[in-house]
C-alpha cells in the first residue's frame, strides 16, 4: 500500500519514544546544572564576608564560571562533531563531577575562581545535549522540546533556591556542593546506559545525506585563547572602575585595548581558520545573528538578577531588607516558578504560531519587568513580582530565538552554531553579575554599628536602569527579526 503525501508528513512528524527517553534524561542534566547554580545564589552575601572581598569582585564567582564555559563551549561542539555526542558528554560530566567536588572544600577566593572554571568547563556539555534532541525531534516539534529542556532549567532553579537557602542556612554554603556529587554520578551513570544517538530523525537523515561533510573539522587552539584573553580583558575592565584613582583608571583603560587588540586577533584568525572555533559567515548571518543578539540579553538578564537580588535581600536595613538565606531564595522563587510552568507553555506555543510573533511579545514583557524593579522594589513582594513577569519574557524569547537559530542552520553546521549560541548567552551572562557589581561597589556607604560597606539604593537604581535600556533595545531587535526571518524556514514566522 502506498502511503498519501499528507501520511507521509504526518509521520515525519511523530516524535519517537527513543526521543522522549533522550529528551528527559537530558532535561535532567540541565535540572542539575541550574539546581547547582542557584543553591549558591543566596549565599554570595556570605562567601564577601567570608573571603573579606569587594562587590565587584564577589561577581567573579558567576563570572569566571561563565567565561570558561563561554570558551569551551563552542570547543566542545567541534569535539562533538569528531568524536560523537555521547562520548564528549560522558567527558565533560566526569569533568563537572571533579569541579563540584573540590568546590566545598575550597577556603579562599583564589581557591573558588580555580574551582569555578573547573565547574564552568563542565557548563559546555549543553551544545551537545541540544544536538541529540535536535537530532531525535522532528522539525516542527524543535520548540516542544526547547521549551521542556527551559523548564527543566527552571525547575533546578526552583529545587536549588529552596534546597539551597536551607542548606547554606543551617550548614554553610559548602553543603550546597556536597550535595550536588551524588546526583552527577547518579547521571553519568544513566546517561552511559540509557542514552543512544546512533540514529537521527529521518528529516535530519536525508540533509545530513544532501550536504555531508568531507572531512573532520580540527580544533581552534589560537581562537580560543585569543577569545579567552578578549573577554576576559574587558570583564576584568569593569573591576577597576571602582577605584576611581589615576592607577585603577589606567589600568582599566590598559585592560579595554588588550580586550579591543585581541578580539580583532581573534576575528583575524577565525576568518582565516580552515576550521574556525566561530564560524563567522554563519554568526553573520541576517536570521541567526539578531537571534544570538537576544540571547545575550537573557542571559545577561538572568544573571544580572542572581547577582543584584541576594546582595539587595541580605544587606540590613535601611540600604536592604536584612533577610536570611531561606528569605533570599523565597524572593527569587517565582522568577524560577513562571519559568517552570511557562517553559513548556513557550515551547507549544512556538510549535502552533512560530518564533518570532512570540519573541517580540516577549521583548515587551522582559522589558515590563525590569521596568517594574526600576520603579519600585521597596518591597519584597514587589520585587517578586516583577521578577515573575520578568521570568515570563525570558521565556519566550530564550525558546523562541534558539528555535530560530536551529531551524536556519545546516545540519553539518549544527555542532558549531549551538556552540557559537551557548557561547554567546554565556558572554552576556558573564555580563550581567559584572555590571551588577561595577555598580553595587562604585556606590557603596557605611551604616552605624556595623563593620563594613553595603550598597546604596542608587546602586540598584542603575543596576535596573541599566537592565530596563537593554529590554527596550531587544523589542526593536526582535522587531527588525521578524522582517530579516526567511520565508524558506519552516513555522518561524
Amino acid at each position: 500500500m502506498v502511503m498519501s503525501k499528507d501520511s507521509k508528513d504526518l509521520s515525519s512528524d511523530k516524535i519517537s519514544s527513543r526521543a522522549w527517553k533522550t529528551l528527559i534524561i537530558l532535561s535532567l542534566l540541565a535540572t542539575m546544572v541550574m539546581y547547582a547554580e542557584t543553591m549558591l545564589v543566596p549565599a554570595i552575601p556570605d562567601l564577601i564576608k567570608d573571603f573579606h572581598i569587594s562587590y565587584s569582585v564577589s561577581s567573579w564567582i558567576l563570572t569566571t564560571y561563565l567565561v570558561a564555559g563561554a570558551i569551551m563551549t563552542p570547543i566542545t561542539g567541534k569535539l562533538s562533531d569528531i568524536y560523537g555526542k555521547k562520548r564528549m558528554l560522558l567527558v565533560i560530566m566526569l569533568i563537572y563531577a571533579v569541579g563540584v567536588s573540590l568546590g566545598g572544600f575550597v577556603t579562599n577566593i583564589s581557591e573558588m575562581l580555580a574551582v569555578r572554571i573547573v565547574q564552568g568547563i563542565g557548563m559546555s556539555m549543553f551544545p551537545i545535549a541540544f544536538g541529540m534532541i535536535r537530532e531525535q525531534f522532528p522539525i516542527r516539534k524543535l520548540a516542544i522540546g526547547q521549551g521542556v529542556i527551559t523548564s527543566m532549567f527552571a525547575a533546578g532553579a526552583v529545587i536549588g533556591l529552596v534546597v539551597g537557602g536551607h542548606l547554606i542556612q543551617n550548614f554553610g554554603w559548602q553543603a550546597t556542593f556536597f550535595s550536588i556529587i551524588p546526583i552527577v554520578i547518579a547521571l553519568i551513570a544513566v546517561i552511559q546506559r540509557f542514552i543512544h544517538v546512533t540514529e537521527a530523525h529521518p528529516q535530519w537523515r536525508a540533509e545530513q545525506t544532501e550536504s555531508a561533510p568531507k572531512q573532520k573539522p580540527s580544533i581552534d587552539i589560537q581562537g580560543a585563547v585569543t577569545l579567552a584573553v578578549s573577554v576576559t580583558s574587558f570583564l576584568m575592565a569593569l573591576t577597576f572602575v571602582e577605584t576611581g584613582d589615576s592607577v585603577g583608571s589606567t589600568t582599566m583603560l590598559g585592560l579595554v585595548a588588550i580586550g579591543v587588540i585581541y578580539l580583532v586577533l581573534f576575528a583575524i584568525i577565525e576568518k582565516r581558520s580552515k576550521s574556525p572555533l566561530v564560524d563567522l559567515n554563519l554568526l553573520l548571518n541576517k536570521t541567526i545573528l539578531p537571534s544570538n543578539i537576544l540571547i545575550i540579553v537573557v542571559g545577561m538578564s538572568m544573571f544580572m538578577v542572581f547577582q543584584t537580588i541576594p546582595v539587595l535581600i541580605r544587606s540590613p536595613t535601611p540600604l536592604g531588607f536584612g533577610e536570611d538565606p531561606v528569605a533570599t531564595a523565597n524572593v527569587q522563587l517565582p522568577f524560577a516558578l513562571v519559568l517552570l510552568i511557562f517553559g513548556p507553555t513557550s515551547g507549544f506555543i512556538i510549535s502552533k504560531l512560530g518564533s518570532t510573533k512570540p519573541i517580540i511579545a516577549g521583548s515587551i514583557i522582559g522589558a515590563a519587568g525590569f521596568t517594574l524593579l526600576l520603579m519600585n522594589h521597596s518591597t519584597e513582594f514587589m520585587i517578586s513580582a516583577s521578577l515573575a513577569i520578568l521570568s515570563t519574557g525570558l521565556s519566550l524569547i530564550n525558546v523562541g530565538a534558539m528555535n530560530v537559530i536551529m531551524l536556519a542552520t545546516p545540519r553539518q553546521n549544527m555542532g558549531v552554531s549551538l556552540g557559537m549560541s551557548t557561547l554567546i548567552r554565556i558572554i552576556g551572562a558573564s555580563i550581567g553579575p559584572a555590571i551588577a557589581g561595577m555598580f553595587m561597589q562604585t556606590h557603596k556607604t557605611t551604616l552605624p554599628g556595623l563593620v563594613g560597606t553595603f550598597p546604596t539604593p542608587e546602586s540598584y537604581n542603575l543596576i535596573f536602569l541599566c537592565a530596563t535600556g537593554v529590554s527596550i533595545a531587544a523589542i526593536g531587535l526582535a522587531i527588525f527579526l521578524r522582517s530579516s526571518v526567511s520565508k524558506t524556514l519552516v513555522h518561524t514566522n
